[in-house]
This record gives structure tokens, C-alpha cells and sequence, in this order.
């Protein structure tokens, strides 16, 4: 039968279900356009139908070609509601009535499937998940339910779980809550301000609450990164998703982020490891535990080795104590730190891969694509600001330990003074080993790459040209000032400069909403 220029088949109501229903309608072409000869063109294909279906005019998300595929696999996934509705109007040649009479036969053919499915498990019924509940028998992906209960332990998973589960306020107050129990612990063992006098006769403020990359650090930048990340990542996971995927896969989208985050399952234990062994354990051993047992000026006195030379402030054995419990807080929120940062990347790659397989979908929907697109690269900015700011917090105070400077603040006054006043009191006059160095260029060179990343992957659009050039003008400001940190006489200027700017750019990314209009949407900065 012939119908608007359309090869059309009426239902056969065979008691079939989905799947043999399909394949029969597949293979004749149902739906095509006639040839010139007035003959099918041929059978359908995952790609043609695909185009096909997000084609019709009232479908304005399109379908997925994965879900396609679905569907012409031997495997036991359905189709969803939604897509009942497009596919009776493709076999029905958007005829009302015969869509309609498709619809309901699709519908029951759904439900034979489903229902044979239930019959096929009633000799071995798994157990009940939450994932069986939330998720109808006939929609789920096959072999998805399995899987899980077959996974133990990953830290990928439970990392991630960190960021996106429960309130948003949980792990930046925990991180500020940590930072704040060390720095009472401090004022009790009696280091929170404390100063020692070096061989060269200066006097020097090394208190725990006197040092930014231990007070400022994890009371303010580290819990403003985790609170921005956790935006973007609830923004993403539970909402751009479903914005952007066809109706089809919304019911496995959770499942296709956890797959996507369990395939960094290798990165995030080599951090881990790294942050943990190393950056932590060993650096804590090399660093206090051998010079306050045993001595020694390799390393810059500090609040942590403060023992050493002022043995009447603190005890050796309080001392190893209190810089154990603070190492170990100061690796597990670095851990934490990085895997931010991945799961950032794995956002932007998510992204990046969703767009790329959305070639077919309406213009409608590849320019929400790239309003979501400018959104991510906001939020990864502002996360690349911070992490930038910590590392630029972890060096200056390094750098100011090894300096002339009596305490912090005052260094940091008279380098600028130095600019309009000849002063060369600022120089380092002993040389010491400085692993913090070394430490904040890995976290300012890792939060610089995840930002380059994205503006390779998400930037390529005209619409981002602007707004993306003045981001990464400000990043390379600030990795600069970062790098030129205690280089010359007058470096804080510069590095004020670019705080001053990164922090204008927190609350305005695109450094300037007025241009939100070139891209022809209203959305406030998220």
C-alpha cells in the first residue's frame, strides 16, 4: 500500500512482540519513500531511520543513533514511550489515523516483550535494587542491573559520589571544617603565631595561622573549587545530560555517566597513590619527621619544625604529632582536589563526545548544545582560577620562608614599596631545598591543562571566540604572575593584578554580560 508517497504496511496484529515485530518492518522498508519506479527504496538502517526520525517536525530532540542500534540488535531492550510515539509515525507515513493504529500495536508489542521477559527470570529472580524500582524492566539496558551488583569497591565511583551526592554544602564545609579544628589545634599547642630568630639576626613569623597555603588556602579557595565543581557536575549529571541525549537514553543516562567515570578508574588511583605516598606520607617524613628527630637546615624552619630552634614553644613529640594529623588532612584534600579536576575533564569529554554524535539533531538542538557548552567552559574557569590562586598561596609562602621578610605581610608590602623606593631588604640571603615549589607548579600545570582541554574541545565555535579569549588571557595572567613569584623586585604588583582579575572574573566569567546577547540566549552566569 502506498500512503503519502510512502510504502505502508498495516498492522498485522500476530501477537508479536517488539523485537520480531521490528525486524519484519525493517527489512520491508515500512515507512520509506517510494522509489522512481514506485518500488521501496530498500530497508531501513540504524542511520537512515535515525535521520529519519529526527527529521519529523514535532520532534525537536531527535533521536539517539545508539538507541537506534538498540533496536535492531538481538538483545532484550525496549523502547521507550516516547519514541512509540515517532516510530508510529514513521510506519504509519504520517497518516493520523494509521500512526495512531501503530501506535497502539507498538505499544502492545512493547508489552508482550516485557512481559516475556518477566516470564524468562521467574526461575532465578534477581535481587531488587534501587535501579530495578527507578527504571522499567522493558527500558533497561541489558545486562546493566548484573553489572552492578557484580562491581565491588571503585574509587572512581565513590570519589564522584563525594562531589554529587548529598548537599552541595557537605564537602566544602568539611574541608573548611578540618582546616578550622587544625588551626584551634595550633593556638593549643601554642604555634598559631610564633617566631624564631634566624642565624642572620632576622625575625621571623612562622605560626600556623600565619601561613596562607594552610589557612586561606583550605578555609576559602579549596571549599570555593569543591563548591564550584560540585555545580557543574550536578548541572551536567542532572540536567545538560538530559537535555542533550534523545529521549530514548534518558533512562540509562546515569548508567552512561557512571561507565564514563569508572573508565578513569586508573587516574584516579594513580593520584590517589601520588597524593597519598608521596605528596603526604614521604614528603611529611622528609620534610618534619627526620629534620625534628634528628635535626638539620636543609628546609626552612617553619610552623612544623618550629621544635628544632624554639624547643620551649613546642615539644618534638607534639610537634610529629600535630604535623602527622595535618599532613595527613593536607593529602586527602588534595586527592580531593585532583580528582575535581578529573572529574572536570571528564565533564568537558562527556560534552565534547555527545556533540560530536549529534550531527542529524535540529539546529535547536546543537545550539543548546553550545549554550551548555559556554556554561561548562564558565564553571571550568572559575575552577582553573582557583587552583591557579592555590598554587600561587602554596609558593608565596615558600618563597617568604626563605626570604628576609620579618612576617608575610610586610614581605609582601615592601616588595611593592620596592618598585618606588630603591629596597633591596627583600632578597633571599640562605638557600633552602623548597619542595612546596615543585608541589604548586603540578597543581597549577594540572588545573591549566584541564582549562586548555576544554577550550580545544568546547571553544571552537565563533560564538565562544570572545568570552573564551578573555578567560584565557586571565589564566595566562595568573599562571605567569604565578611562575615570576619572587623573580624580581616588585612581583606582587603583578601577581595583585592577576588575583585582582581572577577574582573579578569568579562573579563574572565572560567579563562582561552585556555580550550575552551575541549568543542569542538569556541565560545569567550559573
Amino acid at each position: 500500500m502506498i500512503k503519502n508517497g510512502k510504502f505502508f504496511l498495516p498492522p498485522p496484529k500476530d501477537g508479536s512482540d517488539f523485537k520480531e515485530l521490528f525486524k519484519q518492518l525493517a527489512a520491508a522498508g515500512a515507512g520509506r519513500p517510494l522509489g522512481s519506479d514506485g518500488f521501496p527504496t530498500g530497508p531501513w538502517t540504524p542511520e537512515l531511520l535515525a535521520e529519519a526520525i529526527s527529521q519529523i517536525d514535532s520532534n525537536r530532540i531527535g533521536v539517539d543513533l545508539r538507541t537506534v542500534q538498540l533496536w535492531f540488535q538481538e538483545n532484550d531492550k525496549g523502547i521507550s514511550t516516547a519514541n512509540i510515539r515517532w516510530l508510529a509515525r514513521i510506519f504509519g507515513c504520517d497518516d493520523p489515523a494509521a500512526t495512531r493504529e501503530w501506535q497502539i500495536e507498538l505499544s502492545a508489542a512493547q508489552s508482550r516483550l516485557t512481559a516475556k521477559r518477566r516470564d524468562s527470570k521467574k526461575a532465578m529472580p534477581p535481587p531488587v535494587t534501587v535501579d530495578d524500582q527507578t527504571h522499567p524492566a522493558g527500558d533497561l539496558p541489558q545486562g546493566i542491573d548484573a553489572t552492578r551488583r557484580r562491581q565491588g569497591f571503585s574509587l572512581a565511583r565513590t570519589s564522584e559520589a563525594l562531589f554529587s551526592h548529598g548537599s552541595p554544602l557537605n564537602l566544602p564545609a568539611s574541608i573548611f571544617a578540618g582546616a578550622s579544628a587544625l588551626g584551634f589545634l595550633s593556638y593549643i599547642v601554642g604555634i598559631h603565631s610564633a617566631t624564631y630568630s634566624r642565624a642572620d639576626g632576622v625575625v621571623k613569623q612562622v605560626g600556623f595561622l600565619w601561613a596562607p597555603n594552610w589557612t586561606f588556602l583550605f578555609m576559602v579557595l579549596l571549599p570555593l573549587f569543591f563548591a564550584f565543581v560540585i555545580e557543574l557536575l550536578v548541572f551536567w549529571k542532572h540536567d545538560a545530560r538530559f537535555r542533550l541525549v534523545a529521549p530514548g537514553d534518558r533512562l540509562e543516562i546515569d548508567d552512561g555517566w557512571t561507565r564514563n567515570v569508572q573508565a578513569y578508574s586508573y587516574t584516579y588511583w594513580a593520584v590517589f597513590l601520588i597524593c597519598v605516598l608521596f605528596a603526604g606520607l614521604l614528603q611529611w617524613i622528609g620534610v618534619c619527621l627526620i629534620p625534628l628527630l634528628e635535626g638539620g637546615d636543609d628546609y626552612a624552619t617553619s610552623w612544623g619544625t618550629l621544635a628544632i630552634v624554639q624547643p620551649d614553644v613546642i615539644s618534638v613529640p607534639v610537634s610529629i604529632v600535630f604535623t602527622a594529623l595535618a599532613y595527613l588532612y593536607m593529602c586527602l584534600c588534595f586527592y580531593l582536589f585532583f580528582a575535581g579536576l578529573i572529574l572536570l575533564h571528564t565533564i568537558v569529554h562527556d560534552l565534547w563526545r555527545i556533540e560530536e554524535a549529534s550531527t542529524m539533531r535540529p539546529v535547536e538542538h546543537r545550539r543548546e548544545g553550545g549554550e551548555i557548552g559556554l556554561r561548562v567552559m564558565r564553571g571550568v574557569f572559575r575552577c582553573t582560577v582557583l587552583g591557579v590562586l592555590i598554587a600561587i598561596c602554596m609558593k608565596v609562602q615558600s618563597s617568604y620562608l626563605s626570604s628576609n621578610g620579618g612576617d608575610i605581610v610586610t614581605w609582601i608590602a615592601d616588595d611593592m614599596s620596592s618598585v618606588l623606593y630603591e629596597s633591596h631588604g627583600g632578597g633571599i640571603s640562605f638557600s633552602y631545598r623548597m619542595p612546596t615549589h615543585y608541589s604548586s607548579l603540578l597543581v597549577a600545570i594540572s588545573t591549566c591543562i584541564v582549562f586548555l582541554y576544554g577550550s580545544i574541545r568546547l571553544g571552537v565555535g565563533k560564538r565562544f571566540r570572545v568570552p573564551l579569549w578573555r578567560m584565557s588571557a586571565v589564566v595566562g595572567l595568573l599562571f605567569a604572575s604565578y611562575l615570576l613569584i619572587d623573580a624580581f623586585e616588585g612581583f606582587s604588583i603583578l601577581v595583585g593584578v592577576g588575583v585582582l582579575l581572577a577574582t573579578y572574573g569568579l562573579f563574572d566569567p565572560e567579563f562582561g554580560r552585556w555580550r550575552a546577547s551575541e549568543l542569542g540566549s538569556n541565560q545569567s552566569v550559573s
